[in-house]
């Protein structure tokens, strides 16, 4: 029974947000729902000291990161940068390559280690500029940014920042570049079927004469450039590339220059307290914060003219989208987080450790408990903390190497995460102004080809072993 009121809470969440209803409200309705048939003494403590702990917790780390991300891809709107870098991209790879230019743009700034929210903000005015001028369906865009930036480069590709690549260093003892030929071998599978994928489902809109659609039904469209010229594609993709560059900076020198932790002493009447930092947790984001800070300002040095004239307007729409996908994201992370603590929960966490393959068992543990928790970081983090133990003894008797081990973990967990409820989808399908019932079903195809890599990166290991 536990078990199923865990299940009940999950497609009940997935349903919601499928027929468009606001997660933020029926994240928490979900979540309390189940724990009221599981013990309804715990509904209010569950509330308050857990959901909106977590919530908040959340929006206090990432909060400012949707801000910068959204107002860093408004002002690439505004300066018609992202009509300079659609115009060269068309050059590059021709007009009829549109989605294979947005999973290349969005695959170099995962890479490079902007944040996965952070990039569908900045790519989504060019792509919405591309598709227009291609007459590729705008429902295809999340399907194609999914590609580019929460599948290959998330996770599979070796050495690759971002932090579902991370985690598994501590549990594993192992770096980021682990297992490199399982990492590349799943990337190629997932860059080629993804991107058959989202051809054949072009070519089939083409045949049935569907364009871009009508602009009187579409939302959130990016608005048209009103510069006098277009800037040079070396100067409109600088701002990209300087995120990503010092991302990567801010990274190595922030916890040079701060130190395991910082301490400091407010400025209050009386005796103040210490304000006690640990570096380690926040450099991450301190980084990505600061390449945000810098992307901005060189923007507004290379197109202040452009963009000055309709800055507030454009700034406030941006916050605006920013704070609703923020808040998307931290309900499902307080709804995770509160399922997480159910009986049930651990009904499906143990029932998956009886499978007998040691890698089959940990990608289908890691994988499942993301798709539950609707995250890809949180779900492999539960996994590993209450199971690595069992994984490594498991690998070590039939001699599998933990940089296998981590390969596998990390691919898991960027499989069945992008369920319905997921706040990364949710965000993106926000910003791009969609539907679930409109593009839900790309990126469904795409988790399935992703969730797939996993085992063809198992097979691989097999195979070579």
């Amino acid at each position: 029974m536990s078990f199923l009121i865990v299940l009940a809470a999950l497609c009940f969440l997935m349903y919601v947000a499928y027929r468009g209803h606001s997660v933020i409200l029926f994240a928490p309705v979900a979540a309390l729902g189940a724990v009221l048939l599981t013990d309804p003494a715990l509904v209010a403590p569950m509330f308050t000291g857990l959901f909106m702990d977590k919530m908040v917790g959340f929006l206090k780390l990432y909060f400012p990161v949707f801000v910068l991300g959204a107002l860093f891809g408004k002002l690439i709107e505004l300066s018609g940068f992202s009509r300079s870098i659609v115009s060269a991209t068309i050059r590059v790879f021709g007009a009829g390559r549109a989605m294979l230019s947005i999973v290349a743009v969005c695959a170099l700034l995962t890479y490079g280690g902007v944040s996965l929210f952070v990039v569908v903000f900045a790519v989504y005015p060019f792509a919405a500029e591309l598709f227009r001028q291609g007459n590729i369906p705008k429902r295809l865009i999340p399907g194609t940014i999914a590609l580019g930036a929460f599948t290959f480069t998330m996770d599979a590709l070796p050495g690759t920042p971002q932090i579902q690549n991370i985690i598994p260093t501590a549990f594993f003892g192992t770096d980021s570049w682990a297992a490199p030929l399982l990492g590349v071998s799943g990337s190629v599978f997932i860059l080629i079927a993804g991107l058959s994928y989202l051809e054949w489902r072009r070519r089939a809109a083409l045949k049935n004469g569907e364009g871009y659609g009508e602009a009187a039904t579409l939302l959130n469209e990016p608005a048209p450039f009103a510069g006098e010229a277009l800037a040079h594609p070396l100067v409109a993709i600088l701002p990209l590339v300087l995120v990503g560059v010092c991302n990567k900076l801010f990274s190595v020198l922030i916890p040079q220059w701060y130190g395991a932790s910082h301490a400091f002493v407010p400025s209050a009447m009386g005796k103040a307290t210490p304000v006690v930092q640990e570096v380690a947790k926040v450099a991450a984001i301190w980084a990505v914060e600061g390449a945000l800070l810098v992307g901005i300002a060189t923007v507004l040095l290379f197109a202040w003219k452009p963009v000055r004239a309709r800055f507030a307007e454009g700034s406030r729409n941006a916050i605006g989208g920013a704070l609703l996908a923020s808040m998307n994201t931290a309900s499902e992370y307080g709804f995770g987080a509160v399922i997480a603590a159910l009986p049930g929960f651990l009904v499906v966490a143990n029932a998956l450790g009886s499978i007998p393959d040691p890698l089959v068992n940990e990608a289908v543990t890691v994988t499942s408990l993301a798709g539950i928790t609707g995250s890809a970081s949180g779900g492999m983090s539960i996994a590993l903390a209450a199971m690595a133990d069992s994984f490594i003894a498991n690998a070590q008797a039939a001699g599998i190497p933990m940089e296998v081990l981590h390969r596998i973990a990390a691919m898991a967990s960027g499989g069945m995460d992008t369920l319905p409820h997921n706040g990364a989808v949710i965000t993106l399908l926000a910003v791009t102004g969609l539907s679930h019932r409109q593009s839900y079903k790309d990126i469904f195809a795409i988790t399935v080809i992703k969730t797939l890599a996993v085992f063809v990166a198992i097979a691989t290991y097999y195979a070579s072993a």
